[in-house]
């Protein structure tokens, strides 16, 4: 089962702007259409059948491109979340690790789920074929969370920071959950530091948006307009960054012709000025085994932190 299966969905010039809107906006589609059924994702699931619930929560979790690249295979007290190499970014992410992030933040869920409905569960790695995590479920009683009742309501945006510093408690309590065998969590707060951070990313980003195959792939999952976000269910809708909505044959050419290295490494330059601290989670080992337990812990304990509930916007 995949999430394709239970949900769908999740200024550039003015010339280009009126020139889409004049386009096609019947092809488009609607955006108060499109709102309502992002809307819809972040109420609380209907308590559908057991399985077929859990798994909904599963799909919920952060991941790369907004790929989902996973598959759910249920049995009567069982689980199983495997990668769905189908849907893998190799140029982004050549060794998988990305992919495997994303399991690790699914099993999560899956986990803050499972305890909510009385159904706590463990999750064990499991190496063979590439590597799986197996979700074993018991029962007990329910025992829900604000991380749970956080899930379908968590959404990520484009916006800056407000700037303000978070307190030393809330960085040692961020440190301190994050203390788990396995995973590092290294919080940096000194502006010299983040400068460095700020400077890494550029230099990145500059080397990404200079190599052709990245952008082919980039650009094959961003969704220029309502419909075509809500007919896949799936990528990157550009209004989230404040883009307009442009038909598919004209979104992929905006793209080439206004985003460039120097407007992203601006944006992401003032994303790091009006941040307060950064936490960067460290897997003990470059495996799918510590990559699936990044992924959880960034998913339980990120999501949750100060510095993304002081994100502005």
């Amino acid at each position: 089962m995949k999430r394709r299966d239970v949900l769908i969905g999740s200024g550039s010039l003015a010339a280009v702007a009126a020139g889409a809107a004049y386009a096609g906006l019947k092809q488009m589609g609607s955006a108060s259409d499109y709102n309502t059924i992002t809307a819809a994702t972040r109420l609380p699931l209907p308590k559908l059948p057991e399985m077929r619930d859990l798994i909904c929560y599963a799909t919920l979790a952060p991941n790369g491109h907004n790929a989902q690249p996973w598959l759910f295979r249920a049995s009567e007290n069982r689980i199983d979340i495997l990668p769905d190499f189908t849907r893998r970014t190799p140029a982004v992410d050549p060794d998988d690790h990305h992919l495997f992030v994303s399991l690790g933040c699914a099993v999560e869920n899956l986990a803050l789920a499972s305890a909510a409905r009385g159904r706590p569960g463990t999750a064990a790695f499991v190496p063979a074929a590439g590597g799986s995590i197996a979700f074993d479920i018991a029962a007990g009683q329910p025992v829900i969370s604000p991380l749970f009742n956080a899930i379908p309501r968590r959404q990520s945006t484009r916006a800056e920071f407000d700037g303000r510093p978070v307190s030393a408690a809330n960085l040692q309590t961020l440190v301190d959950a994050a203390a788990i065998p396995g995973v590092d969590c290294i919080v940096l707060t000194d502006r010299p530091q983040l400068n460095r951070v700020r400077d890494l990313i550029v230099e990145g980003n500059s080397a990404q948006m200079a190599d052709e195959l990245f952008m082919r792939e980039l650009k094959s999952w961003l969704r220029f307009n309502p419909r075509q976000a809500a007919k896949t269910g799936d990528g990157l809708y550009t209004a989230t960054n404040g883009s307009p909505a442009m038909p598919d044959w004209l979104g992929p050419r905006a793209f080439d012709r206004f985003v460039t290295a120097k407007s992203e490494n601006d944006k992401y330059a003032a994303h790091l000025r009006s941040s307060s601290g950064i936490a960067v989670f460290v897997g003990a080992k470059e495996d799918s085994e510590h990559w699936t337990l990044v992924g959880r812990l960034w998913d339980a304990r990120a999501s949750d932190s100060p510095c993304r509930r002081r994100r502005s916007g």
